[in-house]
């Protein structure tokens, strides 16, 4: 059953993101705001497929802890699944992302559209320093920078592996940073094709404030998300072993 339920959640995860790539073309020469409303609808729909089809649900902690303006928010990142769930979490979010996606058809496309923020990973300091200018700008406009520190995705479990470069836009953005911590890895493991039944948790955490000095910055960052995620991966292991229980065969009733 549950490689039919992953069989039919991702065939319909898939043809409902071609549904969306074709709705969103006509949106392009429209306002961003126009564009990242049709995004979020295209976020919501994915997240209702993979309750309907793989029973896996959406828990959100903290929600009152996103204050208004601009931001940046530092997201654990173990699976697809944030990339797109995030989005509705925000007013007007904007992610950091390597430059080559937006060379891609389509998605590029909609990726400069929601004005994404590229960067250049070989291109050293001065890739740095051009996607930190890139980004307080959007901060000024009153967006949420969305990155994810470890720089790709994680298994659930995995030792950490922040980069340091959020240190130095923390620093140069002097904006308040929001950690995430998640479990998602759990249900939607990185590079794996079952979607489990369960509760995907996203806890939004205490917001750090701007002016850290940027080692104390990073360290305090690392350990909120980690110490949370370790908890909300916990709490995912126990629910899970409660479903594996309760769909086992009852070898009493031989």
């Amino acid at each position: 059953m549950l490689i039919l339920r992953s069989l039919l959640f991702n065939i319909a995860f898939y043809l409902n993101l071609a549904f969306w790539m074709i709705v969103l073309l006509p949106a392009l020469p429209l306002p961003r705001r126009v564009f990242m409303r049709g995004a979020k609808f295209w976020a919501w729909s994915s997240m209702w497929l993979m309750r309907v089809i793989a029973g896996t649900k959406v828990e959100f902690r903290g929600l009152e802890r996103i204050p208004p303006g601009g931001l940046l928010v530092a997201s654990k990142h173990q699976s697809v699944w944030e990339t797109f769930a995030l989005l509705t979490l925000f007013q007007d979010p904007a992610f950091i992302l390597k430059r080559e996606l937006m060379w891609l058809p389509f998605f590029g496309w909609y990726t400069w559209k929601g004005g994404s923020v590229p960067v250049n990973r070989k291109g050293g300091a001065q890739a740095l320093l051009q996607m930190m200018a890139r980004a307080k700008g959007e901060i000024q406009k009153g967006r949420q920078i969305l990155i994810f520190p470890e720089g790709t995705r994680r298994p659930a479990g995995a030792p950490p592996a922040y980069k340091f470069g959020i240190g130095h836009l923390y620093q140069h953005l002097g904006a308040p940073c929001l950690p995430i911590a998640l479990n998602s890895g759990l249900f939607w493991s990185r590079r794996k094709f079952l979607r489990r039944p369960g509760t995907i948790i996203v806890e939004i955490l205490e917001v750090i404030p701007p002016g850290m000095p940027r080692n104390a910055f990073f360290k305090e960052m690392q350990d909120r998300i980690e110490t949370a995620s370790d908890r909300l991966l916990a709490e995912g292991h126990s629910e899970l072993a409660r479903i594996a229980g309760s769909t086992a065969p009852d070898s009493s009733a031989a």
